[in-house]
C-alpha cells in the first residue's frame, strides 16, 4: 500500500455551467496563483461542465477556485507512461481488462519522449501494482507537483 501511495495524484474536478467564459474565469484564476495547468479534458452533462485538471499546486487551486464559488473535488488518479505508436493504449487498457480493473474515465497527452495516459480506475492499487507487474512505467505524483 505504501508503495504505491507514491504514485497517487490528485486531479481537481471543477463543476461549473457549461456556458461561454467559464473556462476563461477558472483559467485567469489560477494564472493569478500562478498555479499550472499540466493536463486537462472537458465532459459536459444536461448544461454543466466538468474540468479535471492536473495542475501543480491542487490544495491552492482548490482554495482559490471555491473562494470564487466553483465546487471543486479532488479524485485520484494515475498517470501512466505508454508507448506513443500503434497499440500503446491496447497494451496498458488489456492489462487493466485482464486484471478486472475498471476504468472509469481517460485523457492523454504527448510529448517528446512517450505519452501519458491519465486514468480513473475502480481500484487505484490494483490498477498500480498490475502495471508494475507488468513492466508498465507509472509516474510518481512528485512530477505533477
Amino acid at each position: 500500500m505504501m508503495e504505491t501511495k507514491k504514485f497517487v495524484i490528485k486531479q481537481i474536478s471543477i463543476f461549473s455551467e457549461n456556458r461561454p467564459g467559464r473556462l476563461a474565469a477558472i483559467s485567469r484564476a489560477l494564472e493569478e496563483d500562478a498555479i499550472n495547468i499540466l493536463a486537462f479534458t472537458i465532459a459536459e452533462a444536461d448544461g454543466f461542465g466538468v474540468v479535471r485538471a492536473l495542475v501543480d499546486h491542487s490544495e491552492k487551486a482548490y482554495e482559490k477556485l471555491t473562494s470564487m464559488g466553483f465546487m471543486v473535488h479532488f479524485t485520484d488518479v494515475i498517470a501512466v507512461r505508454m508507448k506513443d505508436e500503434p497499440g500503446g493504449l491496447y497494451e496498458i487498457a488489456r492489462i487493466l481488462g485482464d486484471s478486472q480493473v475498471n476504468i472509469d474515465y481517460a485523457y492523454a497527452y504527448t510529448g517528446k519522449d512517450a505519452a501519458v495516459l491519465i486514468l480513473r480506475v475502480d481500484n487505484v492499487d490494483q490498477a498500480i501494482q498490475t502495471l508494475r507487474s507488468q513492466g508498465v512505467m507509472l509516474m510518481e505524483s512528485s512530477f505533477f507537483q
